[in-house]
């Protein structure tokens, strides 16, 4: 990474938020969102306004994460609580549920837009995430949202060093889906389900552990954690109280996947994904 593109970059992005009439911007607390937000304000102040889903598919320690980190900093907030589960495109949960749920998303922030006479919405999608399977890329730029770290081709390890520059402590947070990224296509998105991944990825959160998932598969639960963590979830004390725990919450086996953390790995299942989705 060459560190003087990146802050060129930076200033370009800068501009281009500057000569906006209006911004909202969708903000999940996330190093890109946290950081889209950070510079938006700078560039916009009170005409930028900041919005966080609050539903079942989003962790709660996420929500309050960014209702603290806009509250400290003096910058326009809303929480809206999309009703996900009332989807049925989204509950039988194909490889298209992240579409619909985008799609719901954004119409509820266009609303919210057009309330506060806003005059653009965006998201903090960067360069990197092009390179994943994401339908919902696709709901975004058919409703006209607008991606600025795209636009100025920043990608994660650009946004990860600016934020440390800018002293944002999301500098290293790990990466965030959604909830229902944890169940596999085709398995229907419950409630139960979604509740259980939450408590079982808040009991390895609250042990120290960062970068997580905990897939759901039926009664089994896959834990995938950084490969360094692999020992420290397997040692005999530590096993012991993960095991009764997530028995508490309701899996009935518990496995530890031994290929570690990665990201993205429900979507394998799909097998080679044909003119992956990217905005244009």
């Amino acid at each position: 990474m060459d560190k003087d593109v990146a802050r060129s970059k930076k200033e370009r992005l800068l501009q281009n938020l500057s000569g906006l009439d209006s911004l909202l911007v969708a903000f999940s607390g996330g190093v890109d969102s946290t950081f889209l937000v950070t510079l938006a304000h700078q560039a916009l102040g009170e005409k930028l306004l900041t919005v966080t889903a609050s539903s079942q598919i989003h962790p709660i320690r996420e929500t309050e994460g960014a209702r603290n980190f806009a509250r400290k900093r003096g910058i326009r907030h809303l929480i809206i609580h999309p009703e996900v589960m009332s989807l049925p495109e989204f509950v039988s949960n194909t490889a298209e549920r992240c579409y619909y749920c985008k799609r719901n998303l954004l119409e509820l922030l266009f609303e919210v837009a057009r309330e506060n006479d806003i005059k653009q919405v965006a998201h903090g999608a960067n360069v990197d995430d092009l390179k994943d399977f994401r339908p919902g890329f696709r709901a975004a730029r058919e409703m006209g949202v607008i991606a600025p770290l795209v636009d100025v081709k920043l990608g994660k390890e650009e946004i990860r060093f600016l934020s440390k520059e800018m002293g944002l402590d999301t500098w290293d947070k790990p990466a965030m889906a959604c909830l229902a990224s944890r169940i596999p296509y085709g398995d229907a998105v419950t409630e139960k389900k979604l509740k259980m991944v939450a408590d079982a990825e808040d009991f390895l959160a609250q042990n120290g552990f960062k970068q997580f998932r905990v897939r759901c598969h039926g009664p089994m639960a896959r834990i995938e954690v950084e490969n360094q963590d692999i020992e420290k979830i397997a040692e005999a004390q530590f096993r012991k109280r993960l095991m009764q725990a997530f028995k508490q919450i309701g899996f009935m086996h518990i496995a530890v996947d031994l290929e570690g953390y990665v990201s993205g790995s429900m979507n394998r299942a799909l097998g080679e994904v044909e003119g992956k989705e990217t905005l244009k």
